[in-house]
């Protein structure tokens, strides 16, 4: 009686607790002893505590399931532990307000509103992704505690992307095929000017068979509506310019998240790699309206390829430009820029649909993808 009493009382404190995930450990005893307490007497209160403990039991497994599916626990690129990953993923989808635990990018606006105090051109200046004092690269070696600003929390739109593909009937195959594992080098040296209030969540530096590609996600906190322009510069080992890089993004909302990619061909660098690259980013009041809030962007891994569909509802003709960034753990193995298109334009007629598939070359796992949506001016 004195065990099944003990039963009872852990699988209560293991179901109370299971939301925080220590709630596992008692009730993974009191499953054992309800067990042993039903082999010697079969009794509803033996039965009621064998249910409970098995729900306590269920629910932290579940919610690894959420975080990480049917993978080893990987770093996200939020910064977090395992544990705080999973409470920080599963409460946020529940629609609590996880900000609190989030403390990179406070830190990352205090050093940038300390240097926008003394800056007079509205540039701020950082050294691989550490905001400096004053311009000019500064060898530094990354530590794991400075990998952590480069935090990602994808949980909000308009800075993530919906992973659902409701309008698409067949059934694909959501296994990426390759064996191939893309070369990815993120410790490579960079230095670049950013405008005050734009931050940098995380750099990437990947290369291929015939491209080198810096990939930045920014995160325009300006509290305006920006286009934003960069110029990617490739050095050589003695600093040397061997190559630049140019790419926009046209509009971004206040709060989104967005790329800016550089792409180099190796056959134009003179049989050189680059040593490090520097960008240099700037911002202006863009041309084309917003309609990122009124369009609606989904993707589906289909084997080794993402489809991405873009639903325009508006009476506009839209343009989305969409990076999808491909990721075996996390390592960035892929970077691909895609425009959803239909009627053979650029952009998405009224009331319909534009897709597009890309390919990649690179075993991966997940994917994240970050868009731009605004009007198409001047499309035929």
């Amino acid at each position: 009686m004195q065990m099944l009493v003990v039963a009872i009382v852990l699988s209560i404190c293991g179901l109370l607790s299971s939301f925080i995930l220590i709630g596992i450990f008692p009730s993974i005893i009191s499953f054992a002893l309800s067990i042993y307490c039903l082999s010697k007497e079969k009794t509803i209160n033996t039965v009621r505590a064998l249910l409970m403990s098995l729900v306590g039991i269920l629910v932290p497994i579940i919610m690894y399931l959420n975080t990480f599916g049917l993978h080893l626990p990987y770093d996200k690129g939020e910064g977090y532990g395992t544990f705080k990953q999973i409470l920080y993923d599963n409460y946020s989808n529940f629609g609590f307000d996880m900000s609190f635990m989030v403390k990179d990018y406070k830190t990352i606006d205090e050093q940038v509103a300390a240097t926008a105090a003394t800056s007079n051109d509205g540039i701020y200046y950082v050294s691989d992704g550490v905001v400096q004092d004053e311009p000019g690269y500064n060898e530094i070696v990354t530590t794991e505690a400075d990998s952590s600003e480069s935090s990602l929390d994808n949980s909000k739109y308009p800075e993530s992307i919906f992973e659902s593909f409701e309008d698409i009937e067949k059934e694909y195959e959501t296994t990426a095929k390759s064996t191939e594992i893309g070369a990815s080098d993120d410790d490579m040296p960079s230095y670049g000017g950013l405008p005050v209030g734009t931050l940098i969540v995380a750099q990437y530096f990947r290369e291929d068979d015939h491209n080198c590609n810096p990939v930045l996600i920014l995160q325009n906190k300006t509290g305006d509506l920006c286009r934003y322009e960069c110029i990617f510069t490739a050095r050589d080992k003695d600093g040397n310019e061997i190559a630049t890089s140019e790419r926009t993004s046209e509009v971004v909302p206040d709060g989104a998240k967005f790329v800016m990619e550089g792409r180099f061909d190796k056959s134009e660098l003179g049989g050189t790699l680059p040593s490090m690259y520097e960008f240099t980013i700037s911002k202006r009041t863009p041309y084309e309206k917003d309609v990122t809030e009124d369009v609606y962007v989904y993707t589906k891994i289909d084997g080794n390829s993402v489809i991405l569909a873009a639903e325009n509802p508006t009476s506009l003709k839209v343009k989305v430009d969409a990076y999808v960034l491909f990721f075996d753990g996390d390592e960035l193995v892929d970077c691909i820029w895609l425009i959803p298109s239909n009627k053979d334009e650029v952009c998405i007629t009224p009331g319909s649909i534009g897709t597009i598939k890309g390919d990649a070359y690179y075993r991966f796992d997940r994917i994240e993808t970050y868009y731009t949506a605004y009007e198409a001016v001047g499309t035929r």
